[in-house]
């Protein structure tokens, strides 16, 4: 099938095709070029095998994949080669100029799961040790400062997400124990223990916000104005949503980051999220237990935590195993 009729068949077709999406679909030149470059790659791989572009199989094509994962391709690399093989087989059929798209049935090569960002224990600590160390700073601000160490204190002790977290309601307040009601996504409850840090700051935060609304009072009864109502929210604001916005609190950890030595662009809510659960899978938590306080629906979600868990049973195995012991080495 390598013969010349057939390479010259593979060519027009090819071209046809590219005429096709410059004249029809309106591709632009560096999609044109990039169409031409990844079929022509193709179309050698297979030439090299004795067979044709125009005439390839399912099978020709998955080794095709195969050959670039084993040359080091990236799954996005191997995705846009398979883009540009099915926009060119869906042509050829379309056309009548084969019976069947090869490509159907060819899965996407899966991307890796990229590990999520965390923070270490002790850069955790720093963090809520400045905080709290502002928040017992006494003056102007303070309010905001004790409340800057609350929302420190809850999220690394729940792993809540930042709209959960700004969005509680004041109640929680009221409420006894060491465990927290969260509503998630879904409106699906769930409940999370509390810090004794965390159960710490809040009766700070309560005690501060008790003795700023009666300052208001005062004031506002010198002036003979109308009381403002207490807000339903734990952390108010006189934005639209009538709570802290995410995006102000995410702004303020950046900022409470660079006063702590820290690297702000890899600090944020989200990541404090992932310390929550690396920390507590790295100290043997039980990775469903982590699936329920994180509020993840499906297990496969909390598994972007499985490096922890490798990494701490290998330690497990080292220090316990008793080859391990007689200083050989288990690797």
């Amino acid at each position: 099938m390598s013969g010349q009729p057939t390479a010259g068949r593979d060519g027009a077709r090819l071209e046809s095709f590219l005429e096709m999406m410059s004249a029809e679909r309106g591709a632009a030149a560096n999609t044109l070029s990039s169409y031409e470059r990844d079929l022509s790659d193709l179309r050698e791989f297979l030439g090299q095998r004795g067979q044709s572009l125009t005439e390839a199989q399912t099978p020709d094509l998955s080794g095709y994949l195969t050959h670039l994962s084993a040359q080091g391709f990236a799954a996005t690399s191997q995705a846009r080669r398979l883009s540009s093989m099915r926009q060119f087989y869906r042509f050829l059929y379309s056309e009548g100029l084969r019976g069947d798209d090869p490509t159907g049935i060819i899965d996407a090569p899966k991307k890796g799961l990229a590990l999520p960002k965390t923070m270490s224990v002790a850069d955790v600590n720093r963090l809520l040790g400045l905080a709290a160390q502002e928040a017992a700073t006494e003056g102007p601000g303070q309010l905001a400062r004790i409340r800057m160490h609350l929302l420190l204190e809850l999220l690394y002790a729940t792993g809540m997400r930042v709209s959960e977290l700004v969005s509680l309601p004041v109640k929680v307040l009221r409420q006894e124990g060491r465990f927290l009601m969260i509503r998630g996504k879904g409106n699906k409850d769930r409940m999370v223990l509390l810090s004794r840090a965390a159960i710490e700051a809040m009766e700070k935060y309560e005690a501060a916000r008790k003795a700023f609304a009666s300052e208001k009072s005062k004031a506002a009864a010198s002036q003979k104005k109308p009381e403002t109502p207490e807000s339903q929210w734990l952390f108010p604001s006189n934005g639209k949503e009538g709570h802290l916005p995410r995006q102000v609190f995410a702004r303020d950890l950046k900022d409470i980051a660079i006063r702590a030595g820290l690297t702000p662009s890899a600090v944020s809510p989200h990541v404090l999220r992932h310390a929550f659960a690396s920390h507590l899978l790295q100290n043997g938590a039980d990775l469903r237990a982590v699936q329920e306080l994180l509020g993840h629906s499906d297990i496969s979600t909390t598994q972007i935590y499985t490096h922890v868990l490798e990494e701490r049973l290998q330690e497990l195995v080292q220090t316990h195993h008793p080859l391990a012991k007689q200083g050989k080495n288990l690797d």
